[in-house]
């Protein structure tokens, strides 16, 4: 016998990076390939053929099964976030002094859209006000650009469904805020542009005296397929936040929720007695009885709407926050169950033939067209389920995923802010002829404003500049996945409240606080691309950020902090549950000795002697 050395365990290593880590050589930009796991077609008998063909037209059925349920959940969604604070988006638009601000004006179309969840129903708030002489509409051209900005908001928040796996993430983030940097830097640009030469307002004018439009009616397209199930869930009225916006006092006392889905307004009634007459020519006179004529109103109900609140006494609030709940549990339910399902059914060929046909360009020289049928399938597939928050979400979890591209999505999100404008357009049609003109000019400024914003960021590809920034963040929350919640909260919210704050309180405030902002971000913008460029041109000093402390220049330490909150959180969760399983435990553990007859154990010397002589001599042969 010889004796067998000792080894020393191998140092605990966390398996989290073996998962996470990707190889250096590797571009994490590149489409994976979804391998086809199963067994090849023609291994299959014709049992299993039958099998499998069956199993896929049943998924297939699923997935479309599971988008009409996440499309009405974004429907429902809009509907709570109205519900919610649908009477505040109606307050905020009744200050018209803060409304002349292009700025403020910009900040209160983002901050409405967030609100309500629709940029369809902050525009026609918008087209209410001009309607009835409250904002010219000069004013409302910032507030339109910032509705642009708000919409993009719901892809970004989809995008935080697949934060589960690093690669994905990355992807499905970038493809999601691709769409935000292509709004915030078009604003940059335009918003100046239109207050310094009103370049918006003066083409649409001159397009709205150009053409002799008649009023017309918007189609439902898939709205025909949707309403059916949201309107038995809920169902609201848009007058409501329209009439607080435009200063009705009566809209602020009524819920949004509507009761009742038939009525009869009757303009004008006979009042009998002489001392009514207002003129000779509107009386009459029919026997003893003097009748006259008034142009009131009187409202009739007549049915009643059969949704499910329309009997429940509960506040609009207490009613919006059910909604919510239950629409982003259905809406995450129903994006995670999607996602799912295309990763089992995009495999092998299917996935190969799907990706040549999204992400191939057509053959030189006609490569540059395949950008534009991008945006043009954008544009129509926008216009086919009117929104273009639906759009946009649907292929987020396909970027995630690796079917779509960035460079791919990128034109498709173009395409989907121009069908969104030309379903404006069609309801601005519907309007009077007294509001015809205004309504439909408010259209054309958000249509001309994403077609000016292409022209800006998309013909040549060194002005692609939000595939670059987006893929930038992608990288930044691939690595550090809080600041994905950290960027949309900054942005959506932290950013357009201190402005709207600092314009609260005068143009003095707003000039002498942004500005010096926005010159240390330009400042800062220019020596990060002469580090990277030319970084010979920039002081020693200044060629590095390291002068700076750490945390002035890097997440690192951030992510730290950050680790340490959730770790702390997690421990405290963890020693709980441990502690209420220790005690369920010793519970058991009493009852089942209690249960059990007591048995005396006594050791065997002989044995035990026998054991230890053992040991002696496999130790010292």
């Amino acid at each position: 016998l010889y004796p067998v050395p000792r080894r020393n365990p191998l140092p605990a290593h966390s398996t989290v990076a073996l998962i996470d880590e990707e190889p250096e050589d590797v571009d994490p930009w590149d489409l994976p390939e979804l391998k086809d796991t199963g067994v090849p077609w023609s291994a299959l008998d014709t049992k299993g053929k039958v099998l499998r063909v069956v199993v896929s037209v049943g998924k297939l059925f699923l997935l479309l099964g599971f988008l009409y349920m996440f499309i009405c959940s974004l429907d429902i969604l809009s509907s709570a976030f109205q519900l919610v604070g649908g009477k505040a988006a109606g307050d905020i638009f009744q200050d018209n002094s803060v409304l002349s601000n292009p700025l403020a004006g910009l900040v209160i179309g983002v901050l409405v859209t967030l609100l309500v969840q629709s940029s369809s129903t902050s525009s026609s708030i918008v087209v209410s006000m001009v309607s009835s002489g409250l904002l010219t509409v000069q004013l409302a051209v910032p507030i339109i650009m910032g509705t642009n900005i708000g919409t993009s908001v719901t892809n970004t928040l989809v995008a935080m469904t697949q934060v589960g796996e690093r690669s994905t993430f990355r992807r499905a983030f970038a493809g999601a805020t691709v769409h935000d940097f292509f709004n915030w830097l078009s604003v940059l640009v335009l918003l100046p542009l239109e207050v310094a030469s009103g370049y918006l307002y003066t083409v649409t004018k001159l397009i709205i005296d150009s053409f002799n439009i008649e009023s017309g009616e918007a189609p439902d397209l898939l709205n025909v397929i949707t309403d059916p199930l949201t309107d038995s869930i809920v169902q609201l009225d848009q007058s409501v936040i329209s009439g607080i916006a435009t200063g009705d006092q009566e809209a602020r006392n009524k819920s949004l929720i509507k009761r009742w889905c038939l009525t009869f307004t009757n303009t004008n009634v006979t009042v009998p007695g002489p001392e009514n007459c207002t003129s000779a020519s509107l009386c009459w006179v029919d026997g003893n009885i003097t009748t006259t004529l008034k142009n009131i109103s009187d409202t009739y109900n007549i049915k009643k709407c059969t949704h499910l609140f329309v009997n429940v006494h509960l506040p609009d609030l207490a009613v919006g926050l059910i909604l919510l709940a239950l629409s982003l549990l259905v809406l995450c339910s129903c994006l995670i169950l999607i996602v799912k399902l295309l990763n089992s059914m995009l495999k092998g060929q299917v996935a190969g033939i799907i990706k040549k046909i999204l992400n191939t360009d057509f053959p030189f020289p006609f490569g540059w067209v395949t950008g534009y049928i991008a945006i043009l399938v954008g544009a129509g597939m926008t216009f086919i389920v009117q929104s273009s928050s639906v759009f946009t979400s649907a292929i987020t979890p396909l970027v995630g995923i690796g079917v779509i591209s960035i460079e791919r999505a990128y034109p498709l999100s173009l395409g989907s802010n121009i069908g969104t404008t030309t379903t404006a357009i069609l309801a601005a049609m519907a309007s009077p002829g007294d509001t015809l003109g205004n309504a439909l000019q408010i259209a054309l400024v958000h249509f001309l404003f994403n077609i000016s914003g292409i022209i800006l960021w998309y013909p040549i590809p060194f002005t692609r500049i939000p595939i670059r920034l987006a893929k930038g963040l992608g990288n930044i929350t691939a690595s550090y996945r809080w600041f994905a919640a950290v960027y949309i909260i900054t942005c959506f919210f932290i950013l357009p409240l201190f402005v709207f704050s600092l314009s609260l309180a005068g143009w003095q405030v707003l000039v002498g606080v942004g500005a010096p902002l926005i010159l240390m971000l330009i400042i800062i913008i220019v020596i990060n691309v002469l580090q990277k460029r030319k970084p010979g041109c920039l002081p020693a000093a200044l060629r590095s950020w390291d002068f700076l402390p750490l945390w002035a220049h890097s997440l690192a330490p951030w992510d730290k902090v950050v680790s340490a909150c959730t770790a702390k959180c997690c421990c405290c969760c963890k020693c709980c549950q441990i502690a209420v399983d220790d005690q369920e435990k010793t519970g058991r553990e009493s009852v089942e000795n209690n249960k059990k007859p007591h048995v005396e154990v006594y050791d065997n010397p002989a044995m035990s002697a026998d054991k230890e002589d053992q040991i002696h001599l496999a130790k010292f042969p």
